[in-house]
């Protein structure tokens, strides 16, 4: 099975980031100059997905939009000889086919999934949560799809958290098959520490085969009065397999103000333009 389609979340309110998101979506708030969810979809782009679906809410259409193309703006840069901006601008309108469907109330991440159903059809496809940046060599999502083309089950990206930060995660209980591969056996949406089955935390990207859908239709709500994917996994584990890949690579948790900040440092310090500039900075504001 082919896995075409990638489901991307944006439908939250991004209050965290308040005053910045009363107008501007979280998702397009920029790491240095490009919009976070842009990072998101090339990676999905560079693993071979061909359609993305946007879950969106109001407020939200901007984001697609900045996916679209812009000939207004292309004349005026073409006008002012701005000829490689142009470029850069049809690029991100070329990258790849995108469509959305709205989340009219914000009932949980299984929800938002739930929401793709038509979009997705009988199909696996991938979900990919925007409030997570990862840089690898092998983008993310590539990684659960090779695990996916081997087994032909459901995979979650999972990576080793301290013992106090795992009650702000969904996280596995399971058996480790290989390095960075494990059988889940049990989900558990935000345990407490003492409660918690280990300390492999559910990291936001996922390669789902279409028998989720039907879970979550009939799923009760969960924690915070909400449809819960990670209660959809567990569910979903009770009748076929799946597995955890440990993923490779540096995750950012950009829903977090640190987590932004430190990928904003991150992904500058790769620009032959900033580096040096700001190792200076970083050094000197550290004497």
């Amino acid at each position: 099975m082919k896995l075409r389609k990638a489901v991307i979340p944006v439908a939250g309110l991004g209050t965290r980031f308040l005053p910045a998101t009363k107008t501007v979506p979280k998702e397009l708030l920029p790491i240095v100059d490009i919009p976070s969810i842009q990072y998101v979809v090339q990676e999905a782009v560079d693993a071979g997905i061909e359609e993305i679906i946007f879950v969106t809410g109001r407020g939200k259409d901007g984001i697609e939009d900045h996916f679209d193309e812009a000939p207004e703006l292309e004349q005026v840069l073409a006008e002012r000889g701005q000829t490689e901006m142009v470029k850069m601008l049809r690029r991100i309108a070329e990258m790849t086919e995108v469509v959305s469907v709205r989340q009219k109330k914000p009932l949980g991440l299984g929800h938002a999934v739930l929401c793709a159903r038509d979009l997705v059809g009988d199909e696996p496809f991938a979900v990919m949560l925007a409030d997570d940046l990862i840089d690898s060599a092998t983008p993310c999502i590539r990684q659960l799809l090779e695990v996916f083309q081997e087994t032909h089950e459901s995979v979650i990206a999972v990576m080793e958290v301290p013992q106090s930060e795992v009650h702000q995660y969904g996280v596995i209980k399971g058996t480790r098959l290989k390095q960075g591969l494990y059988q889940v056996e049990a989900t558990v949406e935000k345990p407490p520490a003492a409660d918690a089955p280990s300390r492999m935390a559910i990291i936001g990207r996922y390669v789902l085969r279409p028998e989720i859908f039907s879970i979550l239709q009939g799923l009760p709500s969960g924690k915070g009065g909400e449809i819960q994917l990670t209660d959809g996994l567990s569910q979903l584990v009770r009748e076929r397999k799946v597995y955890g890949c440990e993923f490779l690579g540096d995750r950012y948790d950009i829903g977090d103000k640190f987590g932004f900040v430190r990928a904003t440092i991150a992904y500058a310090l790769k620009r032959p333009d900033l580096k040096d500039k700001l190792l200076e900075y970083l050094k000197f504001t550290a004497s």
